[in-house]
């Protein structure tokens, strides 16, 4: 049940800087586009420079005056990962926002990032985990809030330890589950750890429901030629108003737990109608899978395994 409705009204973002990874198209240039128009200087690492090159042009079609810049990333290559860490850590400004919205969808069949791990885990979370971890010094310089955009594929399941990465068994609907999961219980250990070692950065979840993005649209790079049946369904009733939720609503819950000095660390904010399909921005309980300390624990080392990276100060 949804426990506070938030207002989205951004305050003045100006003098603030934020990184909105996926902000090529859907939810998240929708998240780049309104912080943008509240003041913040954004920066948009995309993996298609030509896609990323689009969006700014409509961002700035409607606000001429955004600070938006592009950057490279490639959530499923660590070495991308890094080479972000190391371009932002040698501009040396401070980051007072991370939206880690990037995500990649149920694949027909199992697909393995650049590093070898399966592609959903890979790109969804350890890409996440990665930057976050790169990205450290500056968030904490920046007293920054990170955002970690969860889904509704979250409210149920549980990892698997044995089979962490889909190798022996692959289903795409559980392994984005997973991987959402996996990222959730990231997103809460992180605000966690930074309150009890003091890092001064705060960490909270979104869920944008269920709106008419390109998650399900066709991706021929991951084996999906066209529109799966529930893309077209999903658009259908998002047109008529029926259960689900447009784009531009799909953002808010996002922005609200990015921004708005309403929402807190270690808090979960999703649309508040039925089913938390659609709807305006609430504070909601964090699904059950995500309240597992211990699973979030044990996560956080595979990761740091995973990854090659150590995600503390230094």
């Amino acid at each position: 049940m949804p426990r506070q409705q938030i207002d989205p009204t951004l305050p003045d973002l100006r003098g603030r800087r934020a990184v909105v990874t996926g902000a090529s198209d859907g939810v998240g240039l929708r998240i780049a586009q309104q912080l943008a128009a509240a003041g913040a200087e954004v920066v948009m690492p995309v993996r298609n420079r030509a896609k990323g090159g689009a969006a700014v042009d409509r961002i700035r079609e409607t606000q001429p005056q955004a600070r938006v810049s592009l950057r490279d990333l490639d959530l499923s290559s660590l070495q991308s990962v890094a080479a972000l860490g190391r371009t932002l850590g040698e501009e040396g400004l401070p980051i007072h926002h991370l939206v880690n919205n990037a995500g990649v969808m149920t694949p027909p069949t199992r697909m393995t990032t650049q590093d070898g791990h399966e592609l959903q885990l890979g790109t969804n979370h350890l890409g996440h985990f990665a930057l976050v971890a790169h990205l450290l010094p500056l968030l904490r310089a920046g007293g920054a809030r990170v955002t970690s955009q969860v889904s509704i594929a979250a409210r149920s399941g549980s990892l698997d330890w044995d089979d962490p990465e889909s190798e022996r068994r692959y289903v795409g609907g559980r392994a984005y589950s997973r991987s959402k999961i996996a990222l959730g219980l990231f997103g809460l250990e992180l605000d966690r750890r930074s309150r009890a070692l003091g890092w001064g950065i705060s960490s909270n979840l979104s869920h944008p429901g269920v709106a008419p993005t390109s998650l399900l649209a066709a991706r021929p790079e991951i084996g999906r030629s066209g529109d799966t049946p529930q893309v077209r369904l999903i658009g259908w009733l998002s047109a008529r108003g029926i259960l689900l939720g447009t784009v531009d609503g799909a953002a808010l819950p996002a922005l609200v737990a990015a921004a708005s000095p309403d929402a807190e660390g270690g808090r979960l904010y999703g649309p508040g109608g039925t089913g938390h399909l659609a709807g305006p921005p609430v504070e909601q309980a964090p699904y059950r899978p995500l309240r597992d300390v211990d699973a979030a624990a044990r996560l956080w080392q595979l990761s740091e395994d995973l990854t090659s990276t150590v995600l503390a100060p230094t």
